[in-house]
C-alpha cells in the first residue's frame, strides 16, 4: 500500500501529466467534494477493510457504530486510551504522531524534510516570528492511521485563532522536494501565554484531501493542558510547536533522533519535553 502510494506521488509531482492533474486535485471544489464523499453512508464500506489494514484497535474506540467515514476518521477514544504524563513542568504532545525538532536559527530560516522554510513566511507575521528566534520547532505528522483529535499541551492564556487559507497538499516527502507544503496548506493557530513554558505557538496544517481543521474555540481565553482543541478530517495532517529559545528541554531520544533526521513516535498525553529551569 505505501509502495503504491509513493508511485502516485512522484507521478503527480515529477511529471508534467502529473503536474496538471495535480492542479486539480489540491483545488478546493475537489477537496469539499471529497469531504462529501467521505461523510455520506456509502462511505462506511471502506471502514472496516482500513481497520484490518492498519491493525487499529478497536477496544479504544468510545463507540463502534459509524455514520460515516467521516464519523469513524474523527472517532473519540475511551478516557483511559491516552493518559497525560504528570508534572506543569512537563510539555506533552498533543496528539498521536511521528516527531522531529529542528532548531530555529538566528535568521529564522529552518529545515523540514528537502523543504527550507521562514518562521515567517509559515506565520505571515514578521513581528510574531522573532520571538521564536533560537527556539525550537517541533514537527508532528499525523498518519491516516493516527488518532486525529488534538489536546492543548499546556495550560494557559490563548489568543484568538488566525486562519491562512491556501491550496491542500500531502505532507509525504516526495511532495516537499517540489513544493512548499506548509506555505501552501491551509493552516490555523494560536498563541498560549504560559507560567511554566513562556509564549508557545500551536499550529493546525491541513493535507491534500483534508476538507476542514475543526477547532472548537476561536475567541481568546484560558485553556486547559489535556483539554481537547479539535480535530482533522479525512486525511494526515501536521501539528507544529514554536517554543521559544530556552524554554524547553526536549526528550533527549527525540533530541538524538531528529539530529539524525530520523521521527520519534508519540502518543497524546507523552512527554516529549520539560521546562528548562536554567533558563529561569
Amino acid at each position: 500500500m505505501k509502495e503504491k502510494t509513493s508511485r502516485l506521488l512522484t507521478f503527480l509531482y515529477t511529471t508534467s501529466v502529473g503536474n496538471r492533474l495535480l492542479r486539480i486535485l489540491v483545488s478546493p471544489a475537489v477537496s469539499k467534494a471529497a469531504g462529501c464523499v467521505m461523510n455520506s453512508r456509502l462511505s462506511l464500506i471502506a471502514v472496516s477493510g482500513f481497520i484490518k489494514s492498519q491493525n487499529i484497535d478497536v477496544s479504544e474506540f468510545e463507540k463502534t457504530s459509524f455514520s460515516s467515514y467521516n464519523d469513524f476518521f474523527t472517532r473519540k477514544l475511551k478516557p483511559d486510551a491516552r493518559l497525560l504524563a504528570q508534572g506543569d513542568d512537563i510539555l506533552i504532545s498533543p496528539c498521536d504522531a511521528k516527531l522531529t525538532i529542528f532548531p530555529i536559527t538566528n535568521d529564522s530560516r529552518f529545515l523540514i524534510k528537502q523543504g527550507q522554510y521562514t518562521v515567517q513566511s509559515l506565520l505571515r507575521d514578521e513581528k510574531l516570528a522573532k520571538q521564536f528566534e533560537g527556539g525550537i520547532l517541533w514537527q508532528l505528522r499525523l498518519s491516516v492511521d493516527d488518532y486525529h483529535r488534538y489536546i492543548y499541551p499546556v495550560s494557559g492564556r490563548r489568543s484568538h485563532e488566525r486562519t491562512i487559507n491556501g491550496v491542500f497538499h500531502t505532507v509525504q516527502p516526495i511532495a516537499l522536494e517540489h513544493c512548499p507544503v506548509y506555505k501552501e496548506n491551509t493552516r490555523k493557530y494560536c498563541i498560549i501565554k504560559t507560567k511554566e513554558f513562556g509564549t508557545i505557538l500551536m499550529m493546525e496544517v491541513g493535507a491534500m484531501m483534508v476538507g476542514r481543521i475543526t477547532n472548537h474555540e476561536a475567541e481568546p481565553g484560558y485553556v486547559t493542558r489535556g483539554e481537547e482543541k479539535g480535530y482533522f478530517e479525512f486525511g494526515g495532517s501536521t501539528i507544529i510547536l514554536l517554543t521559544q529559545k530556552g524554554a524547553v528541554l526536549p526528550r533527549k531520544n527525540i533530541l538524538h533522533r531528529s539530529a539524525r533526521g530520523e521521527e520519534t513516535c508519540i502518543r497524546q498525553g507523552e512527554k516529549i519535553g520539560k521546562v528548562n529551569n536554567n533558563q529561569r
